[in-house]
């Protein structure tokens, strides 16, 4: 039941969550007693403030409740922005991630770490123990953020940098929106 009840939701929590200028992450509904807990998780590519989590919170709310029929009783809504511990499953995670240090564990072979650089629509450049590599998105079992507690080395930031305008050099420029 909660599962049906996320799908039938979903529409209307993306658009209340794109219309306060974010992306809809993830929607999970469970029952919590009597009650049911709308858990809704709110990203975009400048991170997302306490600020804006309750802008999201005020029009998501204000969505569900024009559509209570869809829930049929009392509900908690959680709205939040995700953790470090999110995997990085779309291309949009990875370009959020741009200089940070990930754990890659490949579909084949063995796991390893490195800082993201470029993330297109099909793969992103990796800087791995020194050199940057091409890494499809069809080939990562699953990827996280690493913490670090320090700045990134400059020398590494610079030769991502140097990498993605490489890179985009031969790539048509996107459409303003």
């Amino acid at each position: 039941m909660p599962g049906e009840l996320a799908a039938r939701l979903e529409p209307i929590v993306a658009e209340a969550v794109s219309g306060a200028g974010f992306d809809l992450d993830a929607l999970d509904v469970q029952q919590a007693g009597r009650r049911k807990l709308v858990k809704v998780v709110v990203d975009s590519d400048d991170g997302v403030g306490l600020d804006e989590v309750a802008d999201v919170s005020r029009a998501v709310s204000a969505a569900l409740d024009e559509n209570e029929e869809l829930i049929a009783g009392a509900y908690t809504l959680e709205v939040t922005s995700p953790g470090v511990d999110r995997p990085l499953t779309r291309p949009r995670h990875w370009r959020r991630s741009r200089f940070r240090l990930v754990r890659i564990t490949p579909r084949e072979g063995a796991e390893y770490v490195g800082r993201v650089g470029h993330a297109g629509e099909d793969s992103v450049r990796v800087l791995v123990a020194g050199a940057v590599r091409d890494v499809p998105y069809a080939d990562v079992a699953k990827a996280v953020i690493e913490i670090e507690f320090r700045q990134p080395p400059t020398e590494e930031l610079k030769l991502l940098d140097q990498d993605a305008s490489e890179h985009n050099a031969g790539e048509p420029e996107e459409d303003p929106k």
